[in-house]
C-alpha cells in the first residue's frame, strides 16, 4: 500500500483534498473537541471515571496490548483480581 494522496488506480487522477476535520488546523478541531466536551458536561451526558474505573480499564488495556507477546489469544481479557 502506498501512502501518496493520489487515486492508485487512475494515474492521470488529480491528488485527494483532506476533507473535514482532516483539512481543519489542529488549534480549531481541538476547540470543536473542547466545546463538544464543555456541552455534554452540561448536559449531564458525559462520563467521569472514578479512580478505581480507570485503574480497571488501564489493566485491561495494558493486558490486551501484551496479549500476544505473553502467549494468549487476542480475545482473553484480564481476569478480574479484584473480585476474590
Amino acid at each position: 500500500m502506498t501512502t501518496s494522496n493520489v487515486h492508485e488506480n487512475d494515474p492521470d487522477a488529480t491528488p485527494k483534498k483532506k476533507r473535514g476535520f482532516a483539512a481543519m488546523d489542529p488549534a480549531t478541531v481541538r476547540e470543536f473537541a473542547r466545546r463538544g466536551g464543555v456541552a455534554a458536561h452540561q448536559a449531564g451526558r458525559a462520563h467521569e471515571f472514578s479512580s478505581e474505573e480507570a485503574r480497571i480499564a488501564g489493566r485491561k488495556g495494558g493486558f490486551a496490548a501484551h496479549a500476544l507477546k505473553n502467549g494468549r489469544p487476542h480475545g482473553d481479557i484480564a481476569p478480574d483480581r479484584s473480585a476474590s
